[in-house]
């Protein structure tokens, strides 16, 4: 099938990251141009720009977290290309270590929703204000399925994801339809939400080393596999295709093999008497 991403210009925050430079890889296959935002990961930017040499991509620093460096951002890419027809809010970052609410500081519940809700905020606002003026445009938001079972120890980074997969991207759908109105030739502006599980990236690669870490996340898989980049790649690709995806607005597509909650208790914790 032909997604018609050829010659448009896609821009990925997080790009240096696992998934973020899976989706890079992703349209680059597509023939679309990319601009890869990193903030700290240098190297991993200017890598992935070797690796996909194939095609115009432009990498650039950017806090996230600041309305300088976001207007930074789109300004410089649309001054290299000309435009931004797609948006991939793929970066956030949060505490990985489990820290129950009753013990979290409002430092690292501030940061946490600095580091995931207001990037992807920001990067959405500035997004829209491209379409605006160029009246078309499609976003691709990355969450997490902690956005729709929660994750104990990670209340801050479950409520900023929930935010991210339900209430900006069922309320934005609307706002964006507005700002890029379909017409005869062009279906209208587009917002949809990936929430991935437990993914095969360096982030994770310590803890899904062990063999009982495994065999919890994927306890409640109808498919008990973990996914991989690639997986959420193709998702993004497939959403970000006007071509393919003309009629999908507002929706959040979870890539975590079938998942159905979490594995609270293991089998010897619990108590036949009590129950």
């Amino acid at each position: 099938m032909n997604t018609d991403l050829k010659g448009t210009v896609v821009l990925i925050t997080g790009a240096a990251g696992g998934i973020g430079a899976a989706i890079a890889r992703g349209f680059a296959a597509e023939g679309a141009s990319l601009v890869l935002n990193y903030r700290r990961n240098r190297a991993g930017a200017a890598a992935l720009q070797h690796e996909l040499k194939g095609v115009e991509s432009l990498a650039i620093r950017a806090d996230l977290t600041s309305e300088r460096e976001v207007e930074r951002l789109f300004t410089r890419a649309v001054q290299r290309f000309g435009a931004v027809d797609t948006l991939v809010a793929n970066a956030g970052a949060w505490e990985s270590r489990d820290t129950p609410l009753h013990e979290m500081t409002l430092r690292q519940w501030r940061q946490t929703l600095d580091g995931v809700l207001t990037t992807t905020y920001l990067s959405l606002r500035e997004f829209f204000r491209v379409v605006a003026k160029q009246k078309r445009g499609n976003a691709v938001l990355i969450s997490s399925t902690a956005a729709i079972f929660g994750e104990a120890g990670h209340a801050d980074y479950a409520a900023a994801k929930a935010a991210v997969a339900h209430g900006l991207t069922r309320s934005l759908k609307n706002e964006l339809a507005h700002l890029a109105p379909h017409t005869r030739h062009y279906c209208g502006g587009r917002i949809n939400c990936i929430c991935p599980g437990w993914t095969v990236v360096p982030r994770t690669a310590a803890k899904l080393r062990h063999a009982a870490s495994v065999r919890k996340v994927t306890a409640t898989m109808a498919l008990p596999q973990l996914a991989r980049p690639e997986d959420i790649a193709h998702a993004a690709v497939f959403l970000a295709s006007d071509a393919l995806a003309r009629h999908i607005t507002g929706q959040t597509l979870v890539i975590a093999g079938g998942m159905e909650g979490r594995l609270l208790w293991q089998p010897n914790e619990v108590d036949p008497s009590l129950a």
